[in-house]
């Protein structure tokens, strides 16, 4: 079976992936694939969700040509994919629009989710007023105090928000509350996972609804550029941007794909989220994956100064894609992502999200060793609106 073609029908991408699940959740999990197979076989279903892209979130996004900072770099061209002109400002807002019509097709009208920036809480929120459901978000105490915009956007929208203080009351407590909250109720209530991993057919479903991210890329760049970029790079928590520009590429071997992720305080400092440099195999979230784990298979706690990074685990596919060195995994600190970030806010007057500064510091990296004519091209993926008081507070600014 090519990688293309991933996963297998129990949900593998090579050894990752599958489900781990409590008994309770396994029926839920075969209604949902096979509400899902029979959805992306129904051509009005694929129309929907088309018009809803177009319509309502305002695709295609388009590819910028970063020229100033291309030429503060030197050497490569840098082009910019834009989701932080998405509807809700993130990519998180194709796949929940994609879930949200799947719920509705199976007849639940209570949705649940769980968010560590926001942004995908946000998303879920908004999908949730748009199809008149009821909605609820978990998000780990810690993320709703560095990220209060986004909690009361949620609150505007009529989502309730519900803080966890277990754990290190991030991402992964938040997700192990709505799994919870799942189990509960699982028969009228439609989790919507916001990222690539969890069980089968989570992985391959989000991805599925992201790819119109890179679907739209090889279009834009022939368009643009006259050909494909040398490198795809995108940043990684749990990796749904970033499977949604390099799913597409895949078959195209030319290219390379770059997956960045939080090296937070430095990778020797033990305080950073990088699962795929730095971890190693294990089950988390109902699926098995690259894990930050200590020598017992305990969790360990994670740090990024990006609340959507900040996440001990990824996605199978990506975990998949590591082992067969189809892309390659590197680690962005918290100082480096936040250099790119003032750099793109001034060089190209754009604004973004503390998670997507990671891929652009990564392509800063990459391109004055580049020939003039190599294309690198970054998935930005979301904008920084949310990020103003982290970034205030750490450059010692009042707001």
């Amino acid at each position: 079976m090519r990688m293309y073609d991933l996963p297998d029908s129990h949900g593998h991408f090579g050894p990752y992936g599958g489900i781990f699940v409590a008994e309770t959740l396994t029926q839920a999990l075969d209604q949902l694939l096979e509400a899902y197979q029979a959805a992306r076989r129904d051509p009005e279903f694929e129309a929907e969700f088309r018009n809803e892209l177009k319509h309502y979130v305002g695709r295609p996004s388009p590819v910028y040509f970063a020229k100033r900072l291309t030429e503060k770099c030197g050497g490569a061209r840098i082009y910019i994919k834009r989701e932080d002109l998405n509807h809700t400002g993130a990519h998180k807002i194709n796949n929940t629009i994609g879930q949200a019509l799947l719920a509705r097709r199976m007849g639940k009208r209570r949705i649940i989710a769980e968010t560590g920036a926001g942004m995908h809480g946000v998303a879920s929120a908004t999908v949730a007023a748009r199809y008149g459901m009821e909605c609820v978000v978990y998000m780990g105490s810690e993320d709703v105090k560095r990220q209060v915009q986004n909690v009361y956007r949620m609150k505007l929208l009529g989502a309730q928000v519900v803080p966890v203080e277990s754990g290190s009351r991030t991402l992964k407590d938040a997700l192990n509350e709505a799994m919870r909250d799942w189990v509960t109720n699982v028969e009228s209530t439609f989790y919507i996972i916001g990222t690539v991993a969890g069980p089968h057919p989570y992985p391959m479903m989000v991805r599925d609804f992201q790819r119109v991210i890179g679907d739209e890329c090889i279009e834009q760049m022939q368009e643009m550029a006259g050909r494909q970029p040398d490198a795809v790079i995108a940043c990684v928590g749990g990796g749904s941007n970033a499977m949604g520009i390099f799913y597409p590429y895949i078959p195209d071997e030319s290219v390379k794909l770059v997956g960045v992720e939080a090296a937070g305080e430095g990778i020797a400092t033990g305080r950073h989220a990088a699962s795929l440099v730095a971890g190693k195999p294990g089950v988390l979230h109902g699926n098995r994956t690259y894990l930050l784990q200590d020598a017992n298979g305990q969790i360990l706690e994670t740090h990024s100064i990006s609340a959507g990074l900040d996440y001990p685990g990824v996605g199978p596919e990506h975990a998949w894609l590591k082992d067969s060195e189809r892309a390659q995994y590197v680690a962005v600190t918290d100082d480096e992502a936040l250099r790119a970030f003032h750099e793109l806010c001034r060089c190209e007057g754009i604004i973004p999200a503390l998670e997507s500064a990671h891929a652009v510091a990564q392509a800063m990296k990459m391109a004055p060793a580049l020939p003039k004519d190599a294309i690198l091209l970054v998935n930005l993926s979301g904008r920084g609106d949310k990020d103003m008081h982290t970034v205030a507070q750490r450059s010692g600014i009042e707001i």
